[in-house]
Parts: structure tokens; C-alpha cells; sequence
């Protein structure tokens, strides 16, 4: 009996969920590429022949979505427009037996770890020699690196570990080799992600070696921003700092989620932090580091957030003025500690409410530190070309979830990935209007 070859088959990738999925989905690209299969990362091609939806699991909202778009996938199945569904990611990671039943148009579900598992679907076997490599699925000038996988923190809310499991650090000289290869396809910036880029070395070195690892990445040539994100606030090794005060292409960014300012509220949420001990933190980081851009995001509605304790997140973030804040509502997951042992009281309508207050509250401040850059030079990079406007970031910004520059086009020609000197002209809500100016 002749065996199915899927290699005539047009396959379909599609990603839901946070930067870490776009690895992972960059990394079945590359394998099934590898190995000769025909592959895309939504393309928007109306009738591909497999389907691999990666899917995201961490809150309701994720988990919705994730569900409706297997949903979609599964009726066009029906239809006879697809002939196969695959579903990978953290929804899969964590309830794929209750899927199975629920919705068998599924041809298959794997978890995180079963990329391997996943290309014996289209009869190819991993391919080790493809490590390093990568398809990137944007324009190319930046790319997400990964540096570890899993969690080994105790967060009240948090599902992550369920699904990722431990924390397991990439050997530095495996990253170093990916970003030695992304550098001579041409990326400029590469952003460093893990559940926790703090613990990094821990387990291989048996110490903590985010800064050795910024500056190996650091020496990598054409390499010209290295953006570090999610760094854990317990226990952050202050050395990181001066390796970032030392390497020109280590950006004055931080992504730090300190997810609330109220002692009370971050004892129940177990991070191991107080108000009084983050506060410390950021003090010594903006101390080492003059003008640095922090990132965090913050969590509202979380069980025992009454009115006093939203009031001192409040007071927090006016006092604090970070650059860059993101806020989300609590989500009550199963399984989790907070889900086994707090009641989810605070009514969705009251979290989004204060959501929306938070972030008014930033809004206020983001406006205010876009005025102060008016008139001033800035260094930027341009990410795409959109109505006739260049839209670049710069040193402090990341792709997707901070502010953008808007460029008029001049007697300069200027190229997605290009590095542009702008003046900065006035703002446009979050954002920032520019001009190039002649060097």
C-alpha cells in the first residue's frame, strides 16, 4: 500500500497567543521547510490543505479565541475546504483530552514539547541539523529569541507551568549560534523572551547568567539592538544592568511585570515581592541606568483587590511613570492556586472598570513623556510602510505592544529595516509624529 505523502499539500500555520507561540510556530516552519513540505504562516490562502492552528491557553479571553478559531477550522473541514486539522500550543498542552471528545474534527492535538510528534503527522522526522536555523514570519530586521522554556515560580494565577512545565534554560552557545544565523539573514534586533528571563542559567550553570548571555549575544556582528523582556522582579541579578550600561547594543529596556504595587495583593498572588521591595528595585535600576525605558504590565481584579488596595496600584503608577504599561484583568484558572483556593468575587464589569482607570491613568503620563520628546533627535527603526507613513520604533519601544513613530516620507529613501535620525515633530496619541533628518 503506497504511503500518503503530504508534501503535495499546502499547510497552513496559524498562531494565537504571545511571542513565545510565534517561536514555537517559527520553528515548525522551519522543520516542515526542511523537509521539503510546502508551509505558510498566515498567508490568508482561502483553501490550505492542512491546518496547524498553535494556540495560547493562559486566560479566558486567549482561551476563547483559541477555541472559536479551531471551531472555524473544524466547520471548513466539514465544508471540504480543509482536509486536515492539527492543533498544537497550550490549549492543546492542557486539555487536549477534553478536546478530543468535544470536537472530533480534530485530526490530532499535540502539547508543547511535541514538535517532533507533530511532523510524523506529515511522515518527516525532526531535523537536528536545522538547529539554529529559523523562518522568520515577519520582515526579518527583528526576531524573538527564546532563551528558556517553562516556570519555576509560584504565581497564584498563573497556568503557565501547567503548560510549559519547569524552567529549562537554552545552552548559551545554542543561542548564540540562532542569533548568528538571524544576523547574517539580515536581523538587526533581537528580542530575548522566556516565562522568566531571570532564572536563566540556573539550572545549566547553576547560577544566574542573564548578563554573561547579553554579553555574548552582545559581540554577535550586525547585531545592532538587543531588547530584554519579562524579567521577573524577585531576585533580578543587578549585574545585567552594567552590561547594559557597558554594550551600546543592549537597549535601555526593560520588560518587568510587576502585575500590582499592593503588598497585600502581591502576597496572595505569591510573587515573593512588596510594595517596599519593588519600589528598591526600580530605584536602583533607574539609578544604574539613567533614562531607562520600564515596561511592566499589571494585573486588576485579582481576589483580595478591595477599593484601598486598586487606590495604592493607582498611586503607584503615578508615582512610578513607566515608559510603557500594560494592564489585563484577572482570570480565574483551574488548577491553579488561586483557582483551588480564592473565590473570583470582583464582578468582570468592576476589572474592566478599573482596568480602564489604570490605564487613563497612563495614558495621562505616556502623553506628558511624549511631549518632553518634541523638538528632540531620536534614532529609530523602521518596521513597515503604511497610507504613504513610515512607522518605525525606537530605543525604547518594542514591536506590537509599545508606541511607534510616524514618519513623513522625505527626500530620503528609507527601507523597511532601515535605522532613520528623526526629528520628533508632535504626537499623535501614544504615538509620536517625526520627520528624517539629513545626516
Amino acid at each position: 500500500m503506497k504511503t500518503k505523502s503530504w508534501k503535495k499539500d499546502k499547510v497552513e500555520v496559524i498562531t494565537l497567543g504571545c511571542s513565545k507561540n510565534l517561536v514555537d510556530s517559527e520553528v515548525i516552519l522551519t522543520q516542515l521547510k526542511g523537509n521539503g513540505i510546502d508551509v505558510s504562516h498566515e498567508s490568508g490562502e482561502s483553501n490550505p490543505d492542512v491546518v496547524i492552528i498553535n494556540t495560547c491557553g493562559f486566560i479566558e479571553n486567549a482561551k476563547e479565541e483559541s477555541i472559536n478559531t479551531i471551531l472555524n477550522y473544524s466547520k471548513a473541514k466539514e465544508a471540504g475546504l480543509v482536509k486536515k486539522v492539527l492543533v498544537s500550543g497550550c490549549l492543546s498542552e492542557r486539555y487536549k483530552e477534553d478536546l478530543r471528545g468535544e470536537i472530533p474534527e480534530v485530526d490530532e492535538w499535540f502539547g508543547t514539547n511535541e514538535v517532533s510528534k507533530l511532523l510524523r503527522e506529515f511522515k518527516v522526522d525532526y531535523k537536528k541539523d536545522l538547529l539554529g536555523e529559523r523562518v522568520i514570519t515577519g520582515a526579518g530586521h527583528y526576531a524573538y529569541l527564546k532563551i528558556s522554556e517553562g516556570c519555576d515560580r509560584p504565581c497564584s494565577f498563573c497556568a503557565i507551568p501547567l503548560m510549559r512545565g519547569k524552567h529549562r534554560s537554552v545552552p548559551m552557545e545554542d543561542l548564540v549560534s540562532q542569533t548568528t544565523n538571524l544576523a547574517s539573514k539580515g536581523c538587526k534586533e533581537i528580542l530575548l523572551i522566556a516565562q522568566d528571563s531571570t532564572y536563566y542559567g540556573l539550572d545549566l550553570y547553576k547560577k544566574r547568567n542573564l548578563s554573561e548571555l547579553l554579553g555574548r549575544l552582545s559581540e554577535v556582528q550586525g547585531i545592532d539592538w538587543i531588547r530584554l523582556h519579562y524579567a521577573f522582579p524577585n531576585g533580578f541579578p543587578l549585574d545585567v544592568l552594567q552590561i547594559m550600561r557597558e554594550r551600546e547594543n543592549i537597549c535601555n529596556y526593560i520588560d518587568m511585570p510587576l502585575q500590582h504595587a499592593s503588598s497585600e495583593v502581591l502576597k496572595k498572588m505569591r510573587r515573593g515581592s512588596t510594595l517596599e521591595s519593588t519600589k528598591e528595585l526600580l530605584g536602583k535600576i533607574r539609578e544604574q541606568v539613567p533614562g531607562i525605558a520600564i515596561r511592566t504590565t499589571m494585573m486588576v481584579g485579582h481576589p483580595g483587590e478591595g477599593e484601598k488596595e486598586f487606590m495604592e496600584l493607582c498611586d503607584f503608577v503615578r508615582e512610578q511613570r513607566f515608559h510603557r504599561l500594560g494592564v489585563f484583568t484577572y482570570s480565574h484558572e483551574d488548577d491553579t492556586f488561586g483557582g483551588e483556593n480564592f473565590k473570583d468575587i470582583i464582578p468582570q464589569e468592576e476589572k474592566e472598570s478599573r482596568a480602564d482607570e489604570l490605564m487613563a491613568i497612563q495614558q495621562d503620563i505616556a502623553f506628558e513623556m511624549n511631549e518632553e520628546l518634541v523638538g528632540k533627535e531620536l534614532m529609530v527603526l523602521v518596521d513597515s510602510f503604511e497610507k504613504g507613513i513610515f512607522v518605525g520604533r525606537t530605543e525604547y519601544d518594542s514591536p506590537e505592544v509599545d508606541n511607534e513613530v510616524l514618519i513623513e516620507p522625505g527626500e530620503d529613501h528609507l527601507r523597511i529595516g532601515d535605522f532613520a535620525h528623526v526629528l520628533i515633530t508632535g504626537t499623535e496619541g501614544f504615538d509620536l509624529k517625526a520627520k528624517i533628518q539629513n545626516r
